[in-house]
């Protein structure tokens, strides 16, 4: 009999509270929803629920892979603490990936990049005219590291010189009116999904890329900043 790997996938970067599971990288179960500060409330409970709907326990998990940032910092906290819980009792691996990265896997099931000049940008709102960012070409390598970036009409002046960018995420809204005029900026609708970890997890579960559950910490970028009940984060 051939055993397949089933990995629990756990996103709650951004507003999205999303978790789904893969049986050897196919998503067989998936519940998600995009919305602001619901992670503690409603995270277990979509755990539970998609291990229900595809009829499996906890003890068929073979690993457990959480987007690890940038994002929020309390839904990486939140989203981490439950990963870290569900490792240690059940004595699996822990997965990291790179949210950024996940998001340019999941923009491209949704669309199609021939050219090679053109470069993929997602973006997660940090504050004002600050955003998460990094850039991907079509295979996904990243070609500019992550960072907080500060807009304005020159940010990406250097690549978009020479290539057209599509950016995408929660905080490429921002973007549309310092560069939704250059003819080479596109522009795409995306929602954050623990679907679009699947294909990064299963690889690094294969190569044995697994995380010291005691001492992995998400990857905030910048340190926390107290806000307002009602402002972005």
């Amino acid at each position: 009999m051939i055993m397949k790997n089933l990995i629990l996938l756990i996103e709650t970067a951004t507003t999205a509270c999303s978790v789904a599971l893969a049986e050897d990288g196919l998503i067989i179960s998936k519940k998600e929803l995009n919305e602001r500060n619901i992670h503690a409330s409603h995270i277990t409970l979509f755990i539970d629920e998609v291990m229900h709907l595809a009829g499996k326990t906890y003890t068929d998990l073979d690993a457990v892979a959480i987007s690890q940032g940038p994002g929020s910092y309390t839904g990486l906290r939140i989203g981490v603490s439950t990963a870290k819980g569900l490792c240690f009792a059940l004595d699996i691996p822990l997965l990291a990936v790179s949210t950024l990265q996940a998001m340019a896997v999941g923009v491209l099931k949704n669309i199609s990049i021939q050219d090679e000049q053109t470069l993929l940008c997602p973006m997660i709102d940090a504050r004002r005219m600050e955003v998460y960012t990094s850039l991907f070409d079509k295979n996904v390598v990243e070609i500019e590291n992550t960072q907080a970036k500060i807009l304005d009409e020159t940010s990406f002046d250097t690549y978009l010189a020479n290539h057209t960018i599509v950016f995408f995420g929660d905080g490429a809204e921002k973007c549309k009116s310092l560069y939704g005029h250059r003819s080479n900026a596109r522009f795409v609708d995306f929602e954050n999904s623990a679907a679009h970890l699947s294909a990064l997890a299963e690889q690094k579960l294969k190569a044995g890329k697994i995380e010291d559950v005691a001492y992995f910490e998400p990857y905030y970028l910048k340190d926390f900043m107290p806000t307002k009940p009602n402002a972005a984060h």
